[in-house]
């Protein structure tokens, strides 16, 4: 068979038109929700709309697609499409720069939970089409200079049909732009390209140079005198506030918390609906409501501040790492491995309760002020059901794959709310080995999640939504506090009035500066109005 001749521009047109009908299904759903095609004005407001987005990719493509390098970079675009459509319409998901700065961090653990038989089939079977075309075409030889001049014109006028396309349906269009502000994010592969450019090259890309300081005047002002004091901060992952007991969940998912008389803060709300974002915000002084990412990724955090104030600072992880919240090389941060305790490790990872292990080797020999941050794998999703050992496995049916779209909503929640049992059983142990220790250290946990999850409402699963459009339970998470009677004593934290502030609105905000007014780290940078704990210590704050 002869292999038919093609211009360069005939083939990334028709590509750009696949992608435009096979790999958008969620922008089409959502374009075309309540419109019915009995209606003529309808079918105009879907063709022009498919013609814009068309000629929108043909120029995306058409500045890179040229000879065989061409060939590669449509492949590559046909595939990632195919990709990302399919965990769309599978999770609910949209890909904005947020989402795709968690993709481009995803480790090979975490990205091996979204590969399965199903999915591997539903990307490839749609992409096979496209692809075979575009390696058995040729293309017609030009003259550069002619190429060169009829791309150009070709691009040039694919903007202006775009331009008219949509400025024929404006009105209905920019009221559905700006009521359905997700829309925009659901457009496929553009969401890919602009998500990756604003990540390599935006306020999202890595800082380069030293990091602005943050609090330089800040020293520990307390007694020399005192007992070695302990901090824990345990960093909680897709934690919901929605599903804990203690926050007035009706299932049992804080059995061991609650015979441990914590202090539940009961509306506390998240920097972010990912990692990503929250954890490095979280440890920031630049609160939500002043939010610059260039700005918290540049500058010191809180653990900076602390080990500028004197005290040994150290990071556990169970995660994905620290994103960069524990770049300072003072701060004494590892990541722990199957070797760590062969019993809660394998080769895919490790079970949470590897870090109560971690702890105990560090409050073996504790200095004279420590803060330990533990960084929980939780309930990372979709695969729940391996968050948690077997004996965890309370409620039932569970959804055992992380292809959720398989189970039911039930088996769903039911696996999280295991993995979530098994959190407050890991938070417990670690309780209780500083409660072991009151003898000789005066210590306290401070739990709080990095943010929240969707289990299926409205049609959303995981996480990652654009926070002006994430729904509450992707924002809303739980924080809880547990000290020994002599850190109480030592803080000079009165237990009635904390559990009276609990029950106020509490956030990710308060976390640098409550932080530093309970281990009395005196510093400008501290705003007492930002301290949960302030009010409840019963003394001049530092």
């Amino acid at each position: 068979m002869n292999r038919p001749v093609v211009r360069s521009e005939s083939l990334v047109l028709l590509i750009a038109g696949y992608l435009v009908l096979f790999a958008n299904q969620t922008w089409w759903t959502g374009v075309l929700a309540g419109r019915s095609f009995a209606e003529v004005g309808n079918w105009w407001f879907a063709l022009a709309l498919g013609i814009a987005l068309s000629a929108v990719h043909y120029v995306l493509f058409g500045l890179v697609a040229i000879g065989w390098f061409g060939r590669v970079v449509l492949s590559i675009a046909v595939i990632a499409a195919m990709a990302i459509n399919y965990y769309m319409r599978t999770y609910g998901v949209v890909i904005d720069p947020t989402m795709m700065q968690n993709v481009l961090a995803t480790d090979a653990r975490e990205a091996s939970e979204f590969i399965s038989r199903q999915s591997v089939l539903s990307i490839v079977l749609p992409a096979v089409p496209p692809l075979f075309f575009i390696w058995w075409v040729r293309f017609r030889s030009l003259p550069w200079g002619r190429a060169l001049a009829w791309r150009l014109l070709s691009m040039l006028i694919a903007l202006v049909l775009a331009a008219a396309c949509v400025f024929s349906v404006y009105r209905d269009f920019s009221s559905l732009m700006r009521n359905e502000r997700g829309l925009r994010y659901r457009v496929t592969p553009a969401n890919i390209i602009y998500g990756t450019l604003h990540n390599l090259w935006g306020p999202a890309g890595k800082p380069d140079g030293p990091r602005s300081i943050v609090a330089a005047d800040a020293r520990f002002v307390g007694s020399e005198l005192e007992r070695p004091r302990v901090l824990v901060i345990v960093v909680g992952e897709t934690a919901r506030a929605a599903n804990f007991s203690l926050l007035g969940y009706s299932r049992d998912t804080n059995p061991q918390l609650l015979a441990r008389n914590v202090v539940a803060f009961r509306d506390v709300t998240a920097c972010g609906t990912s990692t990503e974002v929250s954890l490095p915000c979280m440890f920031s002084a630049v609160d939500r409501r002043d939010y610059d990412e260039d700005r918290i990724r540049t500058s010191e955090g809180l653990l900076d501040v602390l080990v500028r104030a004197g005290y040994r600072v150290f990071w556990r992880d169970n995660q994905s790492g620290c994103k960069g919240v524990c770049a300072n090389p003072a701060i004494d941060s590892r990541t722990l491995r199957a070797k760590d305790n062969p019993q809660l490790c394998s080769a895919d990872g490790c079970n949470d309760g590897v870090l109560a292990g971690a702890l105990a080797d560090i409050l073996h020999e504790p200095s004279a002020r420590v803060a330990i941050v533990l960084h929980m794998l939780g309930q990372h999703g979709p695969a729940y059901y391996q968050r948690y050992p077997r004996a965890y496995r309370v409620f039932t049916p569970t959804c055992d794959t992380a292809e959720l779209r398989r189970c039911t909503r039930e088996q769903v929640v039911n696996s999280y709310d295991n993995a979530l049992r098994y959190t407050d059983a890991v938070l417990a142990s670690i309780i209780d080995l500083l409660a072991a220790q009151q003898s000789r250290i005066d210590s306290a946990m401070l739990f709080v999640s990095d943010h929240g999850e969707s289990l299926g409402e409205s049609g959303l699963y995981l996480h990652g939504m654009p926070y002006a459009i994430a729904p509450d339970v992707q924002l809303q998470v739980p924080m809880v506090f547990w000290a020994t009677s002599g850190f109480m004593q030592l803080t000079r934290l009165d237990e009635n009035c904390l559990r009276q502030r609990a029950q106020q609105p509490a956030a990710h905000d308060n976390l640098f500066h409550s932080v530093l007014g309970i281990l009395d780290v005196t510093t400008t940078a501290y705003d007492r109005s930002l301290d949960v704990l302030a009010s409840c210590r019963n003394s001049a704050d530092p």
